[in-house]
């Protein structure tokens, strides 16, 4: 949120019990529709180079498509015990926004068909909510069909 700030970037900020750790129910929880709802992936490509993937809470990321878009020949999911020392961020709570460093970042396409979306604020219980374009903008990320 601290970063959205700096940059002018307009965002909500909304909260959730910490118990919770399913993305659909967070989504209900929020009241919003679960495909505006988005999770954060980390993946490692056969160049063992990294890569972000931002999807909806209710799919899956297919593979094929996130090489594909990466342009790799595949790509795996890391170990989750590598996500902090990677990204400074705990599962469950990994934000596009912030990482400790900038990786090759891909929005799910259908990001765009939302008027807002949410993400992880970098915390679990926290989430943001601002335009797909402003998320995709900050990061550098591009759109892709992931799903």
């Amino acid at each position: 949120m601290r970063i959205l700030t700096q940059q002018g970037i307009a965002f909500t900020p909304h909260d959730y019990d910490t118990t919770i750790t399913d993305g659909e129910t967070i989504a209900k929880m929020l009241g919003e529709d679960p495909m505006c709802v988005f999770k954060t992936l980390v993946t490692v490509g056969n160049n063992n180079e990294h890569y972000v993937f931002v999807i909806p809470v209710c799919s899956t990321l297919d593979l094929k498509k996130a090489a594909t878009a990466a342009g790799v020949k595949s790509i795996q999911m890391i170990k989750q015990k590598e996500l902090l020392p990677l990204t400074g961020y705990i599962h469950g709570g990994c934000s596009p926004v912030g990482m400790k460093k900038p990786f090759p970042t891909f929005v799910e396409e259908c990001a765009t068909l939302c008027e807002t979306m949410f993400c992880s604020a970098g915390k679990v219980g926290f989430q943001i909510q601002l335009a797909p374009d402003d998320l995709v903008s900050l990061v550098g990320a591009s759109y892709a069909d992931l799903v």
